[in-house]
């Protein structure tokens, strides 16, 4: 069984070739191409000697030279890809600096002409987004009728401090007006970010994260910083020698931006791909597959996935993961419409789930469900659960997990929700039922009057509560967000 929804090779996030494979039903490349185009950041239009960060080749080094016309270009990859995956097809990928500033006879000419090539199912280009003219973006929202286009703009940071120093010339307003423009055209729309920028924190490079999930673009890029021979950071770096992120560093923070990023969007790049010969630093760069591994490993080692911080539910599931055997005894203290209550199932093959619930619909709804996915280790009360120890009194010191999930029914009448006078005597009476190791697992809801009463009166109880270790699981600094808490013995 697959761990995430966009995969099938059990990765845990979103990657381009999944997404190509679905979209395409067939293995496909993208070509890079050097179409000499030039940058406004070069040419003195915005800016000059581009960002401090960009080679010779204005980002296109593994792009073909600009000596050879597109067609050369293009069929020099294909003629090496083709020997391997025969039946592939191909996305032009125009690459190297700034790829819609030209007149739009010039960009027509040179997309068009890579169009035309067998097997070219779509174009990729990388832009800036103060780079695409009214005149442009009308031929692009045309190109995108035609065939899968795809533009990638590069962001690196929404920090404008940072932007000055790696001399991005362009505001973070300019690019989220351009990205709102694309998808009106309904573009496929691609940002790039770096990792690693001179004096950035994680803090920081993870704010960009949250910042880029609210915007409807499609796929997202994250490179790490690498610092390039003859580059305006190269002599930056000489003379101030900022920190450079470790490999564990980078992959951490990785790791933690995929958790925050919306499932849906793609992963283009995870990691920086430098020539060995122009890198400066960090060296472990060059070894790109271990940086790929080690992303792997890590997001396996906290079980989590993209998307992952989106909702405190998927940390619920993951802490019953951690903690319960096959043949545990636990409780799900507040069924709901049984979603927890078949996953507490599930975990416990050849254990028991008891749940509880004052509903009558919650009960129906729930066995219904079990029902429905042929489970039989279960047994269900309409019951206060604050009754939890006097109707499981033969299991005290045996139950391995006990679950409540406050609030109200969801889909149910709102007025009836959990009081935070039976949960915390139902957490009393719960600490008694555990065995000694034991966990007590409550999503809390402060976003309605009855949910906000309840978690303050539920944290006065907790700080009081002795020979407990209390943890607790907040993914926002709302207020008003859900969160868990954990008890331990």
């Amino acid at each position: 069984m697959n761990l995430f929804q966009y995969t099938d090779t059990n990765k845990r996030y979103y990657t381009l070739d999944y997404f190509y494979k679905q979209k395409f039903k067939s293995k496909v490349f993208k070509v890079s191409l050097n179409a000499g185009f030039t940058c406004p950041n070069i040419d003195g239009t915005v800016g000059h000697n581009g960002c401090i960060y960009c080679s010779k080749l204005g980002s296109g080094d593994f792009a073909g030279s600009p000596t050879d016309d597109l067609v050369k270009q293009f069929n020099d990859v294909k003629q090496i890809l083709h020997h391997k995956w025969k039946d592939a097809k191909y996305i032009g990928y125009f690459q190297a600096r700034t790829n819609t500033y030209a007149p739009l006879p010039v960009l027509k000419e040179k997309y068009e002409t890579i169009l035309k090539l067998d097997n070219v199912v779509g174009l990729s280009i990388a832009t800036r987004p103060d780079s695409i003219s009214d005149e442009v973006l009308d031929y692009l929202g045309e190109l995108n009728k035609k065939t899968f286009l795809t533009i990638e703009l590069g962001l690196q940071t929404i920090h404008e401090k940072t932007a000055k120093l790696i001399n991005r010339c362009h505001t973070l307003e300019c690019f989220e007006k351009m990205v709102y423009k694309l998808k009106e055209k309904k573009i496929n729309v691609v940002v790039h970010i770096i990792n690693g920028l001179p004096y950035e924190t994680k803090e920081m490079m993870l704010e960009t994260v949250k910042y880029l999930n609210k915007l409807p673009i499609d796929g997202i890029k994250i490179h790490m910083l690498h610092i390039l021979k003859d580059t305006p950071l190269a002599k930056l770096y000489e003379k101030e020698k900022f920190k450079i992120l470790t490999k564990k560093e980078y992959v951490d923070i990785v790791c933690d931006q995929l958790e925050h990023l919306r499932p849906n969007i793609v992963i283009h790049r995870i990691t920086g791909d430098p020539k060995a010969d122009d890198l400066i630093e960090p060296k472990w760069l060059v070894k790109k597959f271990g940086v790929l591994n080690d992303i792997d490993k890590e997001l396996a080692r906290r079980n989590t996935y993209q998307g992952f911080n989106l909702n405190i539910l998927n940390q619920v599931k993951r802490l019953m993961h951690i903690h319960l055997k096959h043949n545990d005894i636990v409780v799900d203290a507040t069924v709901g419409n049984g979603n927890d209550t078949l996953f507490l199932a599930q975990l416990v093959p050849k254990g028991f789930v008891f749940g509880f619930d004052i509903q009558k619909t919650a009960i129906n709804n729930t066995t219904k469900l079990l029902e429905k996915n042929n489970i039989n280790n279960y047994q269900l009360f309409l019951e206060n659960h604050q009754n939890i120890k006097e109707v499981l009194k033969d299991y005290i010191g045996k139950i391995s997990l006990i679950n409540f999930n406050l609030g109200y029914l969801p889909g149910g009448d709102k007025s009836i929700t959990t009081n935070y006078k039976s949960t915390i005597r139902a957490i009393k009476n719960s600490l008694d039922l555990l065995n000694n190791k034991g966990i007590i697992l409550i999503t809390v809801y402060p976003g309605h009057e009855a949910g906000l009463k309840e978690k303050e009166e539920l944290e006065k109880y907790l700080n009081s509560l002795k020979n407990y270790q209390i943890k607790y699981f907040k993914n926002t600094n709302n207020q008003k967000a859900p969160f868990l808490i954990m008890i331990k013995k």
